[in-house]
């Protein structure tokens, strides 16, 4: 019988427990629900007064991502579950499904940017000219979302979250639009009143793109999308480092939020008691959960430099 090893340090243990990337989450969320109350409210109101579709489709932008803050906080309640008999590996996956709703307000929005933008550009005559206060407007925006992304994306970096990840980027999409808004109305100042909508065009073409990213990516994780090959390499080499564990095949992996379940097939020697197998196997499910992103490790155990049948094509039985 194999003696169980004491646990160890590691570079590699997760850093943040579930309880602290949850506060984190809330946290920087409501910076964000705050910030972009602010700017929703003024950019929307300052673009109907300058006539500025541009700063308009900015401040629809800045509602948008109002709105994906509270799906945010929602889907990091929801996630925080317990797990029970029907969630057996708890409730990670709203965080990937609060991605996906954010890529598909993100795509919507987008697309209404660009048909509003398009029928102003039919009819270039009937585009006014913006007030200069519609400038300052948008560099105070700008200022505002930049400084937005880079907080929220140090949070989410520090915890790491790829919900937060998305928030964050989010966040800078509108801080680049806000610059090319900016480009847009200083081009109508100058005696270019169409390069207004287009500034409008082009923020919608951005949002549009990143929508259609968040979104696909959060459905392939929905569809058991496996982690990056770096990621299996480092989790095959800490079970090829569990002392009695002789060779190792067959890992799998799938998302479920930000952690990862996994698959993997143990060699250990043949002549091993299956009480001593089961002890290596243990060991070997604690050392990948302390030093991975690994919500649970499902270990088959084989004899090593014996034929593994696993893969044996299985006939149905005839019926009687």
């Amino acid at each position: 019988m194999t003696t169980p090893l004491p646990p160890t340090e590691d570079s590699e243990a997760t850093e943040h427990t579930t309880a602290e990337r949850a506060a984190a989450a809330s946290r920087s969320t409501w910076v964000s629900v705050a910030v972009n109350l602010a700017l929703t409210s003024t950019q929307i109101v300052a673009g109907l007064l300058t006539r500025s579709q541009g700063l308009v489709a900015d401040g629809v932008h800045s509602l948008s991502d109002l709105i994906a803050d509270f799906v945010v906080l929602l889907a990091n309640h929801h996630s925080q579950k317990d797990a029970d008999e029907d969630h057996p590996y708890g409730h990670h996956r709203y965080e990937t499904a609060a991605s996906l709703v954010l890529g598909l307000l993100l795509l919507a929005v987008g697309l209404g940017m660009l048909w509003s933008a398009a029928v102003k550009l039919e009819q270039p005559e009937a585009i006014p000219q913006v007030h200069m206060a519609a400038l300052w407007v948008a560099l105070g925006a700008l200022t505002a979302k930049e400084l937005l992304f880079r907080y929220m994306l140090a949070v989410a970096k520090r915890v790491k979250s790829s919900m937060l990840v998305a928030n964050a980027w989010h966040a800078r999409s509108d801080a680049a639009s806000s610059l090319v808004v900016g480009l847009g109305i200083i081009g109508n100042l100058a005696g270019y009143p169409i390069l207004d909508p287009i500034a409008a065009a082009i923020v919608g073409f951005m949002v549009t793109r990143m929508g259609w990213e968040f979104g696909w990516d959060a459905l392939h994780d929905l569809m058991d999308r496996a982690v990056d090959d770096e990621e299996v390499a480092a989790i095959r080499q800490t079970l090829a480092e569990t002392p009695g564990i002789m060779g190792v095949h067959d890992i799998r992996t799938r998302k479920m939020g930000d952690m990862v379940v996994v698959d993997a097939h143990i060699e250990v020697d043949a002549t091993l008691t299956v009480e001593a197998g089961h002890d290596i196997a243990v060991e070997a499910r604690r050392r990948v959960m302390q030093r991975h992103r690994v919500l649970n490790l499902m270990t088959h155990v084989d004899p090593w430099h014996r034929p593994d049948r696993d893969h044996d094509k299985v006939s149905p039985e005839p019926a009687r």
